[in-house]
């Protein structure tokens, strides 16, 4: 028996989101940019999955643009709002916030930007892996257009406070325009830029509220393969008024916001995927996977000594349980777990090729050794407690004989 505890790298296709895209790849073929019925056929399935999107993020159907994947998605939100902002004004030197902890998708567009002049700040984050509210209010300046904030992290689970970020966001925005407002319209100037606001809401749409009227978003990205749908198909919610420049061009697909044929079998998987989310059952959801994942931490933290939780449960998604085994390193256990059938990670699936510690771990105080001592267990709606009990008791020897060798 396999056992499969890395559903934060991917989820398997869910059976009903298989049977909903298939028609696509055959009868249903055609192109939707076409004028004809295949042509038409096809658009139908597509607007289906956009309202069955839009649904799930309390939003309207044009406000979903349909990309790659949440890597494209974060990309576009970031770049595409900067670029936006200056065709307007080439001159400006904009400011971005974003946090130490996010996805290599975030940090690397904003470090990209930062060496074509775009200022940014990168909040540092507790033990817990939470960025500080206060930090966040004291780090917007005046010439603040962007906040990214990752909704759930992919290491080690912990939800960040996307409700009271948009909540401040939404304040500040109000009050400046409000200032503007209040000066004669001789003296006031240009109407004062908004800070948008976006999150990478990948491993958070499972577990938690990603309704972007109540949390204030402005940009959210998602990711079909995260959510039991197909791989290679993501999504931009951009709200209808933020400007934003495409990045690829050839087409006028997505209003013109992202060229390309539409990938019409990924998003009607997306589409089917998101319709399985049930918003008005998260909490039974939740308990049921929580449970397992508590069972697996008790049982983990009994039998093996030396070891470290690194997720706060009490803060993060119900699926992590983020370790460190002190003393051994992470890849050795990965190997010794993968020949007993066992899937695990010891980090990020996109940054599994790298040697180097995980910023994630780093930023939030753990040493480099610890780090490199590290493995993510994530559980998904199809882990049951028999294959939790068989980590349990696999495990122990693995690191027992792993400290053995150990120099």
């Amino acid at each position: 028996m396999k056992i499969y505890l890395d559903y934060s790298a991917t989820t398997p296709v869910d059976k009903s989101v298989v049977k909903a895209m298939f028609p696509y790849y055959s009868n249903k073929f055609g192109n939707p940019s076409s004028l004809h019925s295949f042509g038409q056929e096809a658009v139908k399935g597509v607007d289906r999955a956009r309202e069955q999107i839009a649904w799930l993020l309390n939003c309207q159907a044009n406000e979903i643009v349909f990309t790659s994947g949440a890597t494209e998605s974060d990309n576009l939100a970031i770049k595409g709002l900067i670029k936006a902002l200056l065709k307007k004004d080439k001159n400006k030197k904009y400011h971005i916030i974003t946090s130490a902890i996010e996805h290599s998708a975030v940090l690397e567009t904003c470090a990209e930007l930062e060496r074509e002049g775009i200022e940014v700040t990168y909040l540092p984050v507790g033990k817990n892996g939470l960025i500080d509210i206060n930090g966040l209010k004291k780090s917007i300046k005046n010439n603040t257009v962007l906040i990214s904030i990752m909704y759930a992290n992919s290491e080690v689970g912990c939800i960040e406070p996307i409700n009271d970020i948009g909540k401040i966001i939404n304040k500040i925005n109000e009050k400046r325009l409000k200032e503007w407002k209040n000066i004669s319209p001789k003296s006031r100037g240009d109407k004062p830029h908004e800070i948008y606001f976006h999150t990478d809401a990948v491993q958070a749409i499972n577990y938690v509220n990603c309704d972007v009227k109540y949390n204030f978003i402005d940009l959210l990205s998602l990711s079909g393969h995260k959510i039991y749908g197909p791989k290679g198909i993501g999504v931009l919610y951009v709200r209808s008024g933020v400007p934003l420049s495409a990045l690829q061009l050839g087409g006028h697909h997505e209003n013109n916001i992202r060229s390309g044929t539409l990938n019409v079998p990924g998003i009607v998987g997306l589409g089917s995927a998101a319709s399985l989310i049930n918003k008005s059952n998260h909490v039974n959801i939740n308990k049921i996977i929580a449970g397992r994942r508590d069972r697996l931490v008790v049982g983990i933290i009994k039998n093996i000594p030396e070891v470290i939780l690194n997720t706060d449960r009490s803060i993060s998604t119900p699926s992590h349980a983020h370790f460190s085994f002190l003393g051994v390193e992470g890849e050795s256990i990965l190997i010794s777990l993968d020949l007993e059938g066992i899937a695990v990670s010891t980090g990020s699936a996109c940054a599994s090729g790298s040697l180097k510690p995980s910023h994630v771990l780093l930023a939030m105080g753990i040493k480099e050794e610890v780090a490199h001592s590290s493995i993510r267990f994530t559980l998904g709606k199809n882990t049951t407690i028999g294959e939790i009990d068989k980590v349990i008791k696999i495990l122990p020897p693995i690191i027992k004989r792993l400290r053995s060798m150990a120099p």
